[in-house]
């Protein structure tokens, strides 16, 4: 048997064990040194990094959108507030399928596309962790709904925020205006700090007038969350700064008068305050609940407005544009004395029409048959006498027309503070050469001359004209807000005043007063007896044009095809306080059908304001009246 003792080398296998057990220690420690390195990496140095990101998923910093400012009449009546209401938003980071939470949500609210197709938009221009609103002002079933729901719904928020409301509705839809969603291109125009957080911004009217003074100013908080993403405490707070509130200078009751008066015609009423040009009334009829548009019209009631040949979304006091017929005469006849084109006892026969030297054409008088002879600036102002103004229309010129119907406000913008201002158009020899290429004619003259032709002016503008004529000159420039906050808003403007001579004023003045006073003035019947002085002009505008041999026939036109009736008036006349123009649209006459609507406004704001009221002679006291009977005299 062989002896395999001597192959063993003791010493040898115990230097290897030791070099293997050596090894495999310094591998040991090795590994235990990069893991107490890492753990130290992680725990020392990284702590800081792993602490915000374990931060960030737990603490959020939230916008806290401010209260927008409050809007109030001159007697503190309340015309736009914030209510309370709930908004359902997602934030997209808090679910693992997007998709499918929009289904789920979408089974218990019937999500409309409109909304689904906003919601899309916004979150991709959001930022990570910030909520998109998906609807607002959650009904009590609703938010039930998604209170029962909350486990499955990993992602969804329901939070208050204020709702803009509109208490007077319809009555102030065009001035107050309303607000509105923000949309993209709102949204690269605007301030992105001052708007995080809020979704709505100022549309139309004051509203968007005055929307950097009404927003305020954004607050931020920082808030704790659990792993579902609901708050479970504040840790910090900055408070936003709510938007200034406006006080305007118009009076409700005024505004509610206006369009009561007007009824179911469609037209407009401006009433300023001859002072201090604040306007006390704005009213355009039809109107529509801004209420409608705050949170999102329906397409339907979109369509239904859109759609209607009524246009009530159409602000006629400040964008219609209309001749101003007959309302124009007293400031061409002020201008045709004051540029020496005619003298205080200028008088002219009225055959009933008017010819241009070497035209056949005749420019015919309201009144057929004519007015007759020795028909003076005061007889023709007071019974409306086309021919009188044809004469001296053409006599002054253009250019006279024009000089004086911009420096009592026509053609151009008066400086309101609402957007979308329209111009109308005091035509020019210039402005027929741009807008149509031709050359000024001496009928274009003629036609402006009582209003018509090439001249439109919204009824704003014929406020103002006749508030500058109350005023002798003195000009102001109308304004609807007053105050913001307790800063007062009225812009710091010197306007000059219409220098023309006292013994003109006096003459064109008193015609005006013969208008409303005098047994031929064409408002006498419709205005009847006040406790007060008033002095106006009436006005009719053709709405289509007549042959010259025809006859204008009511009875053969369509409502649409009928004149529109206008008139301007202010009250009192020593010290006149309020200035009124009202149109109603295919009204007919001036005298019947517009006038009793200023009667109706101007009796309730001397009512309202009494003080410093002049008494007229041997005048009784009549309730407004929205109706009379015609005169037949259209102005």
């Amino acid at each position: 048997m062989a002896d395999f003792s001597t192959l063993k080398n003791p010493q040898w296998e115990s230097r290897l064990y030791v070099a293997r057990a050596s090894f495999t220690l310094l591998v040991v420690l090795l590994m235990l040194g990069v893991l107490l390195w890492r753990y130290h990496d992680l725990q020392i140095n990284r702590h800081q990094d792993f602490a915000t990101l374990a931060d960030n998923n737990r603490i959020h910093v939230r916008a806290l959108p401010p209260a927008r400012g409050l809007i109030y009449d001159r007697n503190g009546v309340l015309l736009a507030d914030n209510r309370p209401g709930f908004t359902l938003s997602i934030v997209a980071e808090r679910t693992k399928n997007l998709e499918q939470l929009l289904a789920d949500v979408g089974e218990l609210l019937a999500f409309k596309d409109t909304e689904l197709a906003r919601f899309e938009k916004q979150l991709k221009r959001r930022r990570p962790y910030e909520s998109v609103p998906l609807r607002f002002n959650l009904s009590e079933t609703e938010q039930a709904l998604v209170a029962v729901n909350e486990h499955r719904l990993a992602g969804v928020e329901v939070s208050a925020q204020l709702i803009r409301n509109y208490p007077l509705g319809a009555e102030l839809a065009h001035v107050v205006g309303y607000t509105g969603r923000i949309n993209e291109r709102e949204l690269k125009r605007f301030d992105a700090k001052r708007y995080k957080g809020s979704h709505m911004t100022g549309k139309t009217g004051l509203e968007k007038y005055y929307e950097d003074q009404l927003l305020g100013e954004v607050g931020y908080e920082h808030v704790e969350t659990n792993a579902r993403g609901r708050v479970m405490r504040v840790l910090e707070r900055t408070d936003p700064v709510p938007g200034a509130d406006l006080q305007l200078f118009l009076d409700s009751r005024l505004q509610k008068i206006a369009i009561q008066a007007l009824g179911a015609e469609r037209g407009a009423v401006v009433a300023l305050d001859t002072a201090s040009g604040g306007v006390l009334a704005l009213a355009s009829s039809p109107s529509f609940d801004p209420n409608l548009f705050v949170t999102g019209i329906s397409t339907k009631a979109y369509k239904a407005l859109t759609g209607s040949p009524a246009q009530p979304l159409f602000d006629r006091a400040l964008r219609g544009q209309y001749p101003p017929g007959s309302t124009v005469k007293p400031v061409f006849g002020l201008a045709a004395l004051d540029a020496g084109a005619v003298t205080m006892g200028y008088r002219i026969y009225d055959p009933g029409y008017y010819q241009l030297e070497g035209d056949k054409h005749k420019y015919r008088d309201w009144k057929r048959g004519g007015h007759g002879s020795k028909i003076s600036l005061y007889d023709a102002i007071v019974q409306s006498c086309d021919t009188f103004f044809y004469d001296i229309g053409f006599r002054s010129g253009i250019d006279v027309l024009h000089d004086y119907g911009s420096r009592f406000g026509y053609g151009t913008q008066t400086g309101i503070d609402l957007p979308a201002e329209a111009r109308g158009i005091m035509p020019s020899r210039d402005w027929k050469q741009g807008a149509r290429g031709r050359v000024w004619y001496p009928g274009d003259t003629v036609n402006v001359s009582i209003g018509q032709g090439f001249m439109l002016a919204t009824p704003l503008q014929m406020a103002v004209a006749v508030s500058r004529l109350a005023m002798r000159g003195e000009v102001s420039q109308p304004q609807l807000v007053s105050h913001v906050g307790n800063e007062l808003a009225r812009p710091v403007s010197e306007l000059a005043k219409i220098e023309i001579p006292a013994r003109y004023w006096d003459l064109v003045l008193d015609a005006m007063a013969g208008v409303v006073r005098d047994v031929r003035g064409t408002a006498r019947r419709a205005i009847g007896n006040i406790d007060y002085t008033m002095a106006g002009k009436t006005g009719t505008a053709q709405v289509v044009g007549i042959k010259q041999d025809e006859r204008y026939d009511a009875s053969k036109l369509a409502k649409l095809q009928l004149d529109h009736a206008l008139f301007i008036a202010y009250a009192p006349i020593d010290k006149p306080r309020i200035a009124v123009a009202v149109i109603v649209e295919n009204g007919e006459h001036g005298s019947s059908t517009a006038a009793p609507v200023a009667r109706a406004v101007i009796d309730a704001y001397l009512h309202y304001y009494p003080e410093s009221l002049e008494t007229a002679p041997a005048a009784g006291v009549l309730a407004p009246s929205f109706a009379v009977e015609s005169t037949n005299e259209p102005g």
